[in-house]
């Protein structure tokens, strides 16, 4: 009797201590157990910001580029991997680009009609061509990323069309007087070109070039008349993010 007495006290305390060690040591183990868990499925590089220097080709003789004309763009690009290690893809989007191209080509409404002349930096206090557009970007996309490592290098190949939504001229000859001309007819609606972006992490170098003249019709008045056929390469950073 007393050997039995003694085994069930025995079972008793040993299932309550059990109990009470018991969630201190799934606690242990949980906590020693997290990891961080591969997403197999992950995108990359969806949303993207660049700043860049507007540097215009085909220039008129006389023609010429002051301070700093700003290219700016920011957008959102859908990832679209097409190998199972997801480092090849296609990325389709949407975006919008500022341009400020800081020059010395004045254009000047004369009845009704735009006219263009070059005229010397010291004969203006300001002159610049402000373009706003809508832009449907497309890239094909290398990197070496994985889906716990997010810090890698990145090649992408990019085509883009770009629709002209407002533009801007505006000339000051003095302090006085401002001259603007809005919605040029001879600027071009849509304007297409083709970029890159390579890099590694945070910092990624970025080239556009213009395929599309900005100007469809107009006309330079300089000593010979001629169309003008300017176009843009943009030289700058693009960052990339989510």
């Amino acid at each position: 009797m007393r050997l039995t007495t003694l085994f069930i006290f025995f079972f008793y305390a040993f299932t309550a201590s059990a109990q009470v060690f018991e969630p201190k040591v799934r606690d242990t183990i949980e906590l020693d157990s997290i990891v961080p868990v591969a997403d197999l499925k992950y995108r990359e590089d969806q949303v993207y910001a660049s700043l860049s220097y507007n540097i215009m080709q085909g220039k008129p003789p006389g023609y010429s580029q002051y301070s700093f004309s700003t290219g700016l763009t920011v957008g959102f690009l859908r990832d679209m991997p097409i190998n199972k290690n997801r480092t090849y893809a296609i990325a389709a989007g949407l975006g919008y680009s500022y341009n400020n191209i800081k020059h010395n080509l004045a254009a000047i409404n004369i009845n009704g009609e735009n006219t263009y002349q070059t005229a010397d930096k010291a004969d203006f206090d300001k002159n610049k061509l402000v373009l706003h557009y809508l832009e449907l970007p497309i890239e094909l996309r290398w990197r070496n990323s994985t889906a716990l490592d997010h810090k890698f290098w990145r090649i992408y190949l990019g085509f883009k069309i770009s629709y002209l939504f407002y533009d801007k001229a505006q000339y000051e000859p003095d302090g006085n007087t401002t001259i603007k001309v809005r919605n040029d007819k001879n600027i071009n609606t849509f304007v297409y070109g083709t970029y890159i972006s390579v890099g590694w992490n945070t910092w990624n170098l970025y080239a556009y070039y213009g395929l599309t003249p900005i100007y469809n019709s107009a006309s330079f008045e300089g000593d010979n008349r001629q169309k003008l056929t300017m176009n843009s390469l943009n030289l700058g950073l693009i960052f990339y993010i989510l």
